[in-house]
């Protein structure tokens, strides 16, 4: 993946620089000068991760995660707006369209792309650093206890605390979560980025979420890229349950909710136990509905054939930018963001929280922090 990343983003690079710079009537050593420092934006990711922390945990201060993130979007955007313009002048010369050629070589079109492709990377990041909003649902549950209906389920996902949205972020999250006043705060994975050691300031505010039948947390594919097991003796700590292929019951007097979690399949990479819904249905209480919490969704038609009456997931950002979703649900089993009626089940896929600080833009898809109510299905 690292790889994969580090050529799209050169290869971007290059192009944008040759449609952009050597057009222009500039020294050649300016158009050379130039080139290099839009490829190196291009792989920022990659440099910073040579240097300062890692690829999934770039360590350096908040404002250049931000600037440097702000250039590489802006990079990314160019070269989709330079492709569509270059596609048009193809077709313009194949139909010998002679007043569309016109406009399509005009030498402040490109420019004007790039300042407009700058001006919607810094929106993007900006709203990708900003703290989510509340979004409410309702899920009918056949089967639900009369004493669940009503029952109010808080999600958080994709929360990625990292030096971009740190501990005060966190904070703000928390309070935001808080004012909710769910009746359980359900945490799908992705809670962190970097070690315990780098995160120290980060995490601890998630201690601070309230609600009174608890916490209840898996792991995403984050938690496995530094300290696993640190991380989730830390999540304990914060007394948090965190599931791993388990389950475990909330109560109402005699009624009861089955909460079951598996692990991320990124656990192979690290000899660390696979995702085993079996395993985390395990002697199950059979009458109590299931709620499963899977960080990605892609395995929703597994779960739904198991019984699950509601899957609660993250992992795909919502695809972050409007279209994106197209290419990310292709990796996630046609689901990217919310609500999907998947073979009896209700599958809920949340936006996030936060963001990846490789790639912390959000464009037309806002963040968000999930309220469930519960109610029983006629």
């Amino acid at each position: 993946m690292v790889v994969v990343l580090s050529t799209i983003g050169f290869l971007m690079g290059l192009y944008v620089a040759w449609r952009l710079f050597w057009p222009l009537r500039l020294p050649v050593w300016s158009k050379v000068v130039l080139s290099v420092l839009l490829v190196g934006i291009a792989v920022q990711l990659r440099i910073v991760a040579s240097f300062w922390g890692t690829m999934a945990s770039p360590e350096i201060p908040k404002m250049a995660i931000a600037t440097l993130a702000t250039g590489s979007t802006a990079v990314l955007l160019l070269a989709l707006a330079l492709l569509v313009l270059d596609a048009g002048l193809l077709a313009a010369r194949l139909l010998r369209a002679p007043r569309v050629l016109c406009v399509l070589r005009s030498k402040a079109l490109r420019p004007t792309a790039a300042v407009l492709a700058l001006l919607l990377s810094a929106f993007g990041v900006s709203q990708g650093m900003a703290v989510p909003k509340p979004r409410q649902i309702e899920v009918a549950i056949s089967g639900l206890p009369q004493a669940f209906d009503g029952y109010r389920v808080l999600q958080l996902t994709d929360i990625h605390a990292s030096r971009l949205l740190t501990g005060d972020w966190v904070r703000q999250v928390v309070a935001a979560s808080n004012a909710l006043q769910p009746d359980l705060v359900v945490i799908t994975g992705d809670l962190i980025d970097g070690s315990v050691q780098a995160r120290r300031n980060d995490y601890t505010p998630l201690a601070d979420l309230r609600a009174p039948d608890g916490v209840i947390a898996i792991t995403g594919n984050h938690e496995y890229y530094a300290q696993y097991s640190e991380w989730m003796q830390a999540f304990r700590a914060l007394h948090m349950q965190v599931l791993e292929n388990s389950h475990t019951q909330v109560r109402r007097g005699e009624a009861a909710l089955t909460i079951a979690g598996v692990t991320d399949p990124v656990a192979a990479r690290y000899g660390l136990p696979l995702p085993d819904l079996e395993a985390a249905l395990a002697g199950a209480d059979p009458s109590a509905p299931v709620i499963l919490l899977d960080h990605r969704p892609r395995n929703a038609r597994e779960a739904a054939a198991r019984g699950v009456k509601l899957q609660l997931s993250g992992h795909t950002h919502g695809g972050q930018i409007i279209g994106m979703d197209q290419l990310v649900k292709r990796a996630n089993g046609g689901f990217v963001s919310g609500r999907y009626a998947v073979d009896g089940m209700t599958l809920y896929v949340s936006n996030g929280a936060g963001l990846w600080a490789g790639f912390p833009a959000r464009i037309g898809v806002p963040s968000e922090i999930t309220m469930i109510t519960l109610r029983r299905a006629p």
